[in-house]
């Protein structure tokens, strides 16, 4: 069973993938302790740390990252880490967990008082910084495929769409100040139906 919008990507729910992103499997998952899917967690990372299109998330995530290729590397090397989706400033989509297992992308966590956020939520990944705006066809990318989370997992809504900042505030930063949250939403028709609309960005 395929759920499907207007902009190319669909969520089949036999298999919990992303029908339009390339699948890169990543070890660094389990299983969730129910069904429950009901939260949305959108982070940023780069790695080299501010580096971007080198391909070391999507190794990072696999358990493949060589220390020796980087200092900050070594410092992270035994971390295992991932997220369902990444999104690269290209516009790239690449999943490394099936929406229905449980990705290690959220760490201590609460959103309203109910901890370990990793248990009912997805993670998507935009690469970038804190200290960067993020590309426009990432914020594209992203509303489309929120879109299609929320008609295949209707416990998400929009009211449970949060960033990593917001379930570990003092830990965590990302997405950062300069995610414009107000563009993102705008995306989205309120209340009716969920589906994407495009609005015009102001500019910078």
């Amino acid at each position: 069973m395929a759920i499907t919008n207007d902009n190319n990507f669909s969520v089949d729910l036999s298999t919990h993938r992303l029908n339009g992103a390339e699948q890169i499997d990543s070890p660094n998952f389990n299983e969730r302790p129910s069904q429950e899917i009901s939260l949305l967690v959108i982070h940023n990372i780069s790695l080299p740390p501010g580096e971007f299109d080198s391909r070391c998330v999507e190794q990072f995530f696999c358990n493949q990252l060589d220390p020796s290729q980087h200092p900050y590397f070594e410092e992270i090397k035994d971390l295992e880490v991932s997220s369902h989706l990444l999104i690269e400033r290209t516009g790239r989509v690449v999943q490394f967990v099936p929406f229905d297992k449980r990705a290690w992308h959220a760490g201590a966590s609460s959103f309203n008082g109910r901890e370990n956020c990793n248990d009912f939520s997805i993670g998507i990944e935009l690469e970038g910084t804190d200290c960067q705006p993020f590309t426009e066809i990432q914020y594209l990318r992203l509303a489309s495929i929120s879109q299609s989370l929320m008609l295949s997992y209707p416990e998400i809504r929009l009211n449970r769409i949060t960033g990593h900042s917001d379930i570990a505030p003092g830990r965590k930063t990302d997405p950062g100040p300069l995610f414009d949250w107000g563009y993102f939403r705008s995306n989205f028709e309120s209340e009716i139906g969920g589906s994407v609309k495009q609005v015009q960005r102001s500019p910078l």
